[in-house]
């Protein structure tokens, strides 16, 4: 183990960086904070560059380190590289998630969602309905925000997760023809009237202002979700959650 005990160590320098989203577009990689995630990332030892240990914390036993060099730094270091408000002093650098359309029949598409929490959700959400893709457009919260990960609770490590240019996606989705369903009331039906294949995409967008008109035009069909009360819509992480796993089981 490496010890560093200066602030102005350059490797430290390169650990602050990766808390901007510059820095991890350009670097490929990322920084994951407290127990539970770094577990995660370890279950995929290959995406982990290494282990930023607090000079009090103790490496969880029982997990399967392999090469992976770990660095012990003070406890002053390891609070200028939380996110959090009481750090649990363990982090891990990981490196990004890439994806081509080569495999699986079940996509999540997101457009312009801003809102880390939601973010954060949907990919854990799609993680537990057994989606095998999320792709994030333009205009969204970056897919490795620390408070995005925390939300995901590590299925960055479970599925891909990539940011991508989400016309292209459809396009290249009916080209392979897999439906792409769109969430708009315009020139939509009641999602349970949606004609469901074993593969499908589902597009959603915004809180505010939803999908994208333009991607809409691209989509396969367009779904809604009745509203029985007096509210006027569902929130979107909760509505991607009701659509993906309705599109995963009714086929």
């Amino acid at each position: 183990m490496k010890y560093i005990q200066s602030d102005k160590n350059p490797q430290v320098k390169q650990w602050k960086k990766l808390l901007t989203r510059k820095e991890r577009d350009k670097s490929g990689l990322f920084l994951v904070e407290g127990f539970h995630l770094v577990e995660e990332a370890l279950t995929k030892n290959e995406d982990v560059e290494e282990i930023i240990l607090s000079e009090k914390t103790e490496l969880p036993p029982g997990l399967d380190y392999g090469s992976i060099p770990v660095t012990v730094v003070t406890d002053e270091i390891s609070r200028q590289l939380a996110d959090t408000e009481t750090t649990q002093g363990i982090f891990a650098v990981c490196r990004q998630s890439k994806q081509t359309l080569n495999k699986g029949k079940s996509y999540l598409l997101i457009d312009s969602v801003q809102d880390p929490g939601n973010l954060g959700t949907m990919i854990r959400t799609a993680d537990a309905a057994g989606i095998e893709t999320v792709v994030v457009g333009k205009g969204s919260v970056d897919i490795y925000n620390p408070k995005v990960l925390r939300s995901a609770q590590g299925s960055h490590f479970h599925l891909p997760v990539v940011s991508g240019d989400l016309s292209e996606w459809i396009t290249e989705l009916k080209d392979k023809n897999i439906p792409v369903y769109g969430t708009a009331l315009e020139n939509g039906v009641v999602f349970t009237e949606a004609t469901v294949n074993e593969a499908f995409a589902l597009l959603v967008g915004n809180e505010g202002s939803g999908v994208n008109k333009e991607l809409l035009a691209q989509t396969t069909q367009n779904l809604y979700i009745p509203i029985y009360g007096q509210s006027e819509s569902l929130n979107v992480a909760v509505a991607a959650g009701i659509l993906l796993y309705y599109l995963k089981t009714a086929n």
